[in-house]
C-alpha cells in the first residue's frame, strides 16, 4: 500500500465511526509510514480535479476572498518552487509571520513540500521575540508581511526575506511566486514521515521559551484524532476561532479539516466581535465550530437564539468549559459545547466526542490512538495525578522532542510514559477532569503566559527590586498576568510609580502578555529564597472570589485604559 493508502485506511475508519468512541478507539491504529509529506501525499492527492472550496476567508468588512482545492494545490506549488529558486533548500527554517491571509496557507503547503522547516508566528510579537526566534530557530528565510517588516532590523543579511503586502526596499515581493511553474523543483526528494516539519516556540517557565519540533507526520496525521473529537465531516464548513503563530491554528485551521476534506473558514479581524462571528455562524452555514471558552463566554453574554446558526459541531479547548457556557449554548441553540485537551506537543489526546454523554466539567475520554495514564510523583498510576500518555506504542501525535534540548525531553519522556505537566482527576466512568497545570504557566485568553518572561521585563525598572506574576482570574479572559512587585529602596508604592511601571512593561511586551494588574507587597519565599507563587495564586482566588482587591493594588482600568 502506498502512504497515500495508508493514511486513508486510518481517517476513512475514524470517519466511519464518528459517533462510536469504543469501536473507533477499538479498531483504529496510527499507518505505519516511512516516506510520507502530507501536502504532496494527502493535499494534492486529495485536491485533483477537486473544485470545491478549501479556504474561505471573510474580513471584518464582509469581503470575502476563497480558494479550490485545486487552486490551492497548484498555488503552493508554484510557492514551493519560487521558495526552492531562492536558495530555501530541504531542512531549511521558515520563519513565517502572517496574518489570516491566503499566502499563509498557501506557504504552510509550498514550504512542505520542499521539505523545510516552518516556525509559525504571531503577528503580536516584538522587535526583541522576533530576534530570539531567528537566533534561536537558526532561521534562513522570513515570509512576513510588510507591516511588520520593521521588526526584522536584526536578521542576518544572508537571510532570504520575502514581503507579503505592499514592496519593501531589500525584501522579495510575494507576488513573485506566483509567476513560478506550477510543478515541484526536481531536485525535491521524498521526506521521511519522521523529519522535521513544524517549530513551535512555547512559553515555559524557564528563561527562554521551549522548542517543540513536529515531523510530517506527528501533526498532519496525528491530527486525525482532532479530526475525530471536533467531528468533521467531508464537505463540512469548519470555523477555528484562532490566531496564526500558535498551535491551535494548526490544529484546526489547518490539518484536522483537510484531513477530513472539509472547508476552512477564517474570519480575519483585527478585533473580536461577538456579534460579527455569530453573523458569520449563521450567513455562513457553518456546520462545526471550535473556539476557546474565552470566546464562549463573550459569546453568551449575546442574544444566542436571535442568530439563525445551523451548527452540527461546537467544541472548546485550551482551558476547561465552564459549565454555564455549555448550559446557555445548550438552551439557545440545542446544542452541546463539547470539551477537549491537548497541547503544543501533541494533537488533541482527551475529548467529549459526538455521540457521547457529556458531564459538564468533564473533558471526555481518551481519543484514538491515545492511551492515558494518571501518574502521581513516583510514577504510580491512579485515579488522579499527572496526565501521561503511554509510549508504547507512541502516539503519532506526540511531538519529536524539544529542540536542542535533549535533557527536556529525556526527562519528559522517563519510564515509557510523556507526562504532560497538567494535573487530572477520573471518575469511575472514565472520564478525566482536568485540576490544573503542574507548573506556573497560564493562560490569559487563548495564550500560554510565561511568569518568568513577564518578571523580566518588570525587573528592567530600576524602581523594582523583586516580582512575580500569577494569574488573577478574570470573568472574561479567564486569567489576567497579576505582579506582585517588592519596590526598590526609597520608592514609594504610590498610583504614579504602579502607572508608571505598567507603562514600562507595556512598551516591552507583546500585548497578549501585558501585565493588567500591580500590587506592591512582600513575596513568600521557600527557605531556600525561591519564591512561592501557589501561595500568591491561592490569595489572588480568595480576593477575586471576594472582589476585593490588596490595599496597594492598581490595575490599566485605573488609568483609563480599558478593563483589566
Amino acid at each position: 500500500m502506498t502512504a497515500t493508502d495508508l493514511f486513508l485506511r486510518a481517517r476513512d475508519h475514524l470517519l466511519a465511526t464518528r459517533d462510536d468512541h469504543d469501536r473507533a478507539c477499538a479498531g483504529f491504529s496510527w499507518p505505519a509510514l516511512e516516506h510520507f509529506n502530507w501536502a504532496i501525499d494527502w493535499f494534492d492527492v486529495y485536491a485533483r480535479g477537486n473544485t470545491r472550496r478549501a479556504l474561505w476567508i471573510v474580513d471584518a468588512s464582509g469581503a470575502e476572498t476563497t480558494a479550490t482545492f485545486a487552486e490551492l494545490s497548484e498555488r503552493s506549488t508554484r510557492v514551493a518552487h519560487f521558495l526552492h529558486g531562492l536558495g530555501v533548500e530541504r531542512g531549511a527554517r521558515v520563519l513565517v509571520m502572517l496574518p489570516n491571509v491566503l499566502p499563509l496557507w498557501e506557504v504552510l503547503l509550498g514550504a512542505a513540500k520542499i521539505g523545510a522547516v516552518i516556525i509559525p508566528a504571531t503577528t503580536q510579537l516584538t522587535a526583541e521575540d522576533v530576534a530570539d526566534r531567528l537566533t534561536r530557530g537558526d532561521v534562513r528565510c522570513v515570509i512576513a508581511e510588510s507591516a511588520v517588516a520593521d521588526r526584522f532590523g536584526a536578521v542576518d543579511p544572508r537571510v532570504v526575506r520575502i514581503a507579503v503586502g505592499e514592496p519593501v526596499e531589500g525584501w522579495t515581493r510575494y507576488d513573485d511566486a506566483y509567476a513560478a511553474p506550477a510543478t515541484l523543483p526536481t531536485s525535491a526528494t521524498p521526506t521521511g514521515a519522521t523529519d522535521p516539519l513544524l517549530l513551535y516556540f512555547t512559553s515555559g517557565t524557564t528563561a527562554k521559551p521551549k522548542l517543540v519540533l513536529h515531523t510530517h507526520q506527528s501533526y498532519p496525521v496525528g491530527h486525525l484524532s482532532t479530526m475525530y473529537w471536533v467531528g468533521l465531516r467531508e464537505g463540512d464548513t469548519h470555523l477555528n476561532i484562532s490566531s496564526p503563530g500558535w498551535a491551535k491554528h494548526a490544529w484546526s485551521s489547518v490539518f484536522a479539516p483537510w484531513n477530513a476534506g472539509a472547508t476552512v473558514l477564517v474570519h480575519a479581524y483585527k478585533r473580536f466581535v461577538p456579534t460579527a462571528t455569530l453573523d458569520l455562524l449563521a450567513r455562513c452555514k457553518v456546520d462545526t465550530l471550535c473556539a476557546p471558552p474565552t470566546v464562549w463566554r463573550m459569546l453568551i453574554l449575546e442574544n444566542l437564539a436571535a442568530h439563525a446558526v445551523v451548527l452540527r459541531e461546537a467544541v472548546s479547548a485550551g482551558e476547561p468549559l465552564n459549565p454555564e457556557i455549555i448550559d446557555a449554548v445548550r438552551r439557545a441553540w440545542n446544542l452541546t459545547v463539547r470539551d477537549g485537551y491537548g497541547q503544543t506537543e501533541t494533537t488533541a489526546q482527551i475529548g467529549n466526542t459526538p455521540g457521547m454523554t457529556v458531564v459538564p466539567g468533564t473533558m471526555g475520554r481518551p481519543l484514538p490512538g491515545y492511551t492515558v495514564a494518571l501518574l502521581d510523583a513516583e510514577g504510580r498510576a491512579g485515579a488522579e495525578g499527572e496526565i501521561a500518555l503511554a509510549l508504547d506504542p507512541r502516539p503519532m501525535g506526540l511531538m519529536a522532542g524539544y529542540l536542542d534540548d535533549e535533557a527536556r525531553t529525556a526527562d519528559v519522556t522517563a519510564g515509557g510514559y510523556y507526562r504532560t505537566g497538567d494535573e487530572a482527576v477520573r471518575d469511575a466512568a472514565g472520564l478525566y477532569t482536568f485540576v490544573g497545570r503542574g507548573d506556573d504557566v497560564f493562560k490569559s485568553s487563548d495564550y500560554r503566559i510565561s511568569p518568568f518572561e513577564l518578571e523580566s521585563a518588570l525587573l528592567e525598572h530600576p524602581a523594582v527590586a523583586e516580582a512575580a506574576v500569577v494569574p488573577s482570574p478574570d470573568p472574561v479572559r479567564t486569567s489576567v498576568p497579576k505582579a506582585f512587585v517588592v519596590l526598590a529602596p526609597g520608592i514609594a508604592p504610590t498610583q504614579g510609580t504602579a502607572q508608571a511601571i505598567l507603562q514600562f512593561a507595556r512598551e516591552r511586551l507583546a500585548p497578549y502578555k501585558r501585565v493588567r494588574r500591580i500590587e506592591f507587597t512582600e513575596l513568600p519565599k521557600t527557605i531556600s529564597g525561591k519564591i512561592r507563587r501557589v501561595e500568591l495564586r491561592k490569595l489572588e482566588a480568595a480576593r477575586r472570589a471576594r472582589n476585593e482587591r490588596g490595599a496597594l493594588e492598581w490595575t490599566t482600568e485605573d488609568f483609563g485604559e480599558g478593563r483589566g
